[in-house]
């Protein structure tokens, strides 16, 4: 029986839709426990998505490669599904002009501290240069972050880790912790979530309102191109 099991699964792993299905039916069951859990942030279907698949690799010995070879489609649609958020943002542009000088200076100061404080914290716990410098454009989403990295010398792959790391965290964190501080309005939330977590934060508060989608996209984008340009410049300064 064991035998039979192994065989078939051996036959199915070498099918590139297998592992696109399964990061799928990962991310389903991140969503339903989330509507669950009454919609709670902590339980992001992001990082339950993330457990169940690396628990999925580790029992059955898949490296990372053959993964990725079957679910790079899901990859690929990073890039579009980032590029959709401008729908939100332009059915929303008079509330963004409305909004302009606080929002420039907000994404400005934003950026500027995650760089700084990305880098500081590596080399205060005793870290490497090029491991520094992979923390740089942790908040920016992770295609923008890894091309600035491998510009600069720092590494890619490190750097996608910790941008996904990133969004995971100011996902789970970043409602609650606004609410505590009183802040109630989406405009304010889905800049904070597009600057500070990228796409998985974005999406988090995308759904919870129009405005906040529209803010999330705005902070993506814009900290994208901000962080790309600030850097490079900023590492070399504190270099």
């Amino acid at each position: 029986m064991v035998t039979g099991g192994f065989q078939v699964w051996t036959s199915l792993s070498t099918s590139p839709l297998l592992w696109i299905a399964v990061t799928l039916a990962a991310y389903l069951a991140g969503q339903r426990f989330q509507d669950r859990m009454s919609g709670k942030a902590w339980a992001s279907p992001v990082l339950i998505a993330i457990t169940l698949c690396v628990t999925v690799l580790s029992l059955t010995g898949t490296p990372y490669r053959q993964y990725f070879a079957g679910a790079q489609f899901i990859h690929f649609l990073l890039g579009p599904v980032t590029v959709a958020l401008g729908v939100p943002l332009a059915r929303n542009i008079r509330h963004v002009r409305q909004s302009l000088a606080g929002i420039t200076i907000a994404l400005i100061a934003g950026s500027a501290v995650s760089i700084v404080s990305g880098i500081l914290l590596v080399v205060l716990l005793g870290g490497s240069k090029q491991i520094a410098i992979s923390m740089a454009p942790k908040a920016v989403t992770t295609p923008i972050a890894m091309a600035v990295v491998e510009q600069v010398g720092g590494l890619p792959a490190l750097t996608a880790v910790l941008a996904i790391l990133g969004g995971v965290i100011a996902a789970i964190t970043g409602e609650p912790l606004l609410r505590r501080f009183g802040v109630k309005d989406w405009r304010a939330h889905g800049l904070a979530a597009g600057v500070a977590g990228s796409g998985v934060a974005a999406s988090q508060v995308a759904g919870r309102d129009p405005l906040a989608a529209a803010f999330s996209a705005l902070g993506i984008g814009i900290n994208g191109l901000v962080t790309a340009l600030m850097a490079p410049l900023i590492i070399r300064f504190l270099s």
